[in-house]
């Protein structure tokens, strides 16, 4: 097995993330730290109640959900701003089947220290979003920090409730996607346990299987 970490490394300092030392081994015989993190910063999973689609939260779902078999959707000449839509799937559209998920390879990871990385971000298009809903896709992962433009109140809406209402998992925020090199792997998403949780910071790991 190759096992390839799909996870940003959280940083003092990174959009939503506050790390300050709380003990230390000089002073107190250990080290520790206080962590303040937003909820969804970093690589997170959102929970259908970040949108009030319903009443579920992240500590309720079924740990048998966090493990998805995965098909990666690559666009990697995508354009700031771009719409993804249907077309960009190229043949996966008849090959993935319900109960699947889809990673977008977009590389947009690259650019995680710059404005352009929330402001200039590629997007899941409505018509997509809805297209995923009817296929019964089980979860869909981004690298932006969201499948939708933040910046645009209505479109951040409706593609995050067309999604969540179809029970779809929501992963952004990933990294190191480029490491794939099978077109499917096996994918391992756990976030963390909170209680009434909007949404929750997110370790994934994709698997690929190596012929020995």
């Amino acid at each position: 097995m190759k096992y390839i970490d799909l996870t940003m490394t959280y940083r003092s300092g990174m959009r939503g993330v506050d790390i300050e030392p709380a003990k230390t081994l000089q002073k107190d015989g250990w080290n520790a730290s206080n962590l303040q993190i937003y909820s969804h910063a970093g690589t997170h999973m959102d929970a259908p109640v970040h949108f009030e689609v319903n009443e579920k939260t992240i500590d309720h779902y079924p740990i048998s959900r966090f493990f998805c078999d995965c098909w990666v959707v690559d666009i990697l000449e995508c354009k700031p701003s771009q719409l993804i839509g249907l077309a960009d799937m190229g043949d996966i559209v008849n090959q993935v089947s319900p109960g699947e998920g889809l990673l977008f390879r977009t590389g947009w990871s690259a650019f995680a220290a710059e404005e352009k990385y929330r402001n200039e971000l590629p997007r899941i298009s409505q018509g997509l979003a809805r297209w995923c809903a009817e296929k019964g896709i089980a979860l869909i992962g981004v690298e932006p920090p969201s499948v939708a433009d933040g910046n645009n109140q209505n479109e951040l809406i409706q593609v995050h409730t067309i999604l969540l209402k179809a029970d779809i998992l929501i992963i952004e925020g990933l990294c190191n996607l480029d490491q794939i090199s099978q077109p499917k792997v096996k994918l391992i998403a756990l976030p963390l346990k909170i209680s009434d949780g909007d949404g929750a910071p997110c370790r994934v790991i994709a698997i690929e299987n190596i012929a020995k």
